[in-house]
């Protein structure tokens, strides 16, 4: 098989918040492919986009709060500008907020919804939109969750965004592909970031989720770069409404 269906030269990804994280991460892993990047986020990281030119590609920082509405197409269309087009984008960006479900609030719900499943939905419109106009097709690919299959503990607001992200994937796949755009998402298993700090400073949660994964570790950022760039390329051409897990073997177990 040769490696040129993985490659991602001249194409431009669009990877929303990618100053942290997991974003940052699948950003770095699509420009060793050989994609540029463009950033939306709310705010900059410093090193990004000199990391990025490190790998010869080049990173347009864009600035945005994802959670509010309006703006979406302009967002897509200032990132087309930058090189004439997009080809892929990430829906990365998200929240989490923990709480027992009986005490959660109305905002806390309603923050989350809106920037982890009504944000995906309207940026994936403005791309598809943009990708049609090109005539090329594109990839979509979401950020699921492990929360898109199981109930979670004290998180409502976000499992029921993540299975919708899952839904959402599919339903959209279902309609655009026969326009040529790959919609598909990953779901990260456990993995060390911010958002699961709570998590690994509680020792007994810890030592149960290690207990379950039977990788026996905590995922790395860096474990999502294959199967972003997997999807970002010819090689999932025929791939459409998947949700791909990174997770150690967690769902297996």
């Amino acid at each position: 098989m040769s490696t040129g269906l993985f490659d991602l030269a001249g194409r431009t990804a669009v990877v929303t918040g990618c100053n942290t994280g997991l974003g940052r991460a699948m950003a770095l892993g699509l420009a060793q492919a050989g994609a540029d990047i463009v950033g939306i986020n709310r705010s900059g990281s410093a090193d990004l986009g000199s990391e990025v030119a490190a790998l010869g590609r080049r990173y347009v920082d864009l600035r945005a709060d994802l959670s509010e509405r309006g703006g979406e197409q302009a967002l897509i269309d200032a990132a087309a500008a930058t090189s004439g087009r997009i080809d892929i984008l990430v829906n990365n960006a998200g929240i989490i907020r923990r709480r027992a479900a009986i005490d959660f609030s109305e905002s806390d719900w309603d923050d989350v919804m809106e920037l982890n499943l009504s944000a995906v939905f309207r940026l994936s419109q403005a791309a598809a939109r943009r990708f049609v106009a090109q005539g090329r097709g594109g990839k979509i690919v979401n950020v699921a969750s492990m929360l898109s299959f199981q109930g979670g503990v004290r998180v409502p607001s976000y499992t029921a965004s993540k299975s919708g992200v899952l839904g959402l994937t599919r339903a959209l796949a279902n309609e655009w592909a026969p326009l040529g755009i790959n919609v598909n998402a990953i779901a990260p298993g456990y993995m060390d970031t911010n958002n699961t700090a709570e998590l690994r400073a509680d020792a007994q949660r810890n030592d149960a989720i290690l207990a379950r994964i039977p990788a026996g570790r905590w995922g790395s950022p860096a474990d999502l770069a294959g199967a972003i760039v997997f999807l970002a390329s010819d090689a999932a051409s025929y791939v459409h409404g998947h949700t791909l897990a990174v997770d150690g073997g967690w769902l297996a177990r």
